[in-house]
């Protein structure tokens, strides 16, 4: 399987919104409830919304033959907000590829760390990574749900 990375592009937009939708819904659900699944990840989107979040950061995302599979980014001051890979594709590299990819942006921009919200799924593959577990953050708040999660950095 060959792994492409490339910066997002609008008609990126929906794709890395069902990616999410599909990340949280289907393999998170191991580490949450339904109900904090369906507060983290909503099934609507306020498309021109999503589009800006992901505009505002270096956003890069992971194609397989052509289909939208996983995207990362970072933003000016080395936050890792968001990394989602398809179910269909996890334990497949693409997480690997594009936290590559956000650690080479992060280099670029003169950072010296990255720092993560890590869910309870995703710190496994953030200390894979080299990240490190500052504090559990118990309570999170999301849309009146407790979403327990972790603070991570990783020294570049």
């Amino acid at each position: 399987m060959t792994i492409e990375v490339r910066p997002f592009v609008a008609a990126d937009t929906i794709p890395t919104w069902e990616v999410f939708h599909a990340a949280v819904h289907q393999t998170a659900i191991a580490d949450y409830s339904p109900e904090q699944v369906a507060a983290w990840a909503p099934d609507s989107v306020d498309v021109a919304l999503w589009r800006q979040r992901r505009l505002r950061s270096w956003t890069f995302v992971a194609v397989v033959d052509g289909e939208v599979v996983g995207f990362s980014d970072v933003t000016q001051t080395g936050l890792l907000d968001m990394l989602f890979v398809h179910p269909d594709y996890g334990r497949q590299g693409v997480a690997r590829v594009l936290v590559t990819r956000v650690i080479d942006q992060a280099r670029a921009l003169g950072l010296e760390e990255l720092h993560t919200l890590a869910s309870r799924t995703a710190r496994p593959a953030f200390e894979a990574f080299g990240f490190v577990v500052d504090r559990s953050n118990d309570p999170n708040w999301i849309r009146g749900h407790n979403l327990p999660n972790y603070t991570m950095h990783l020294s570049l």
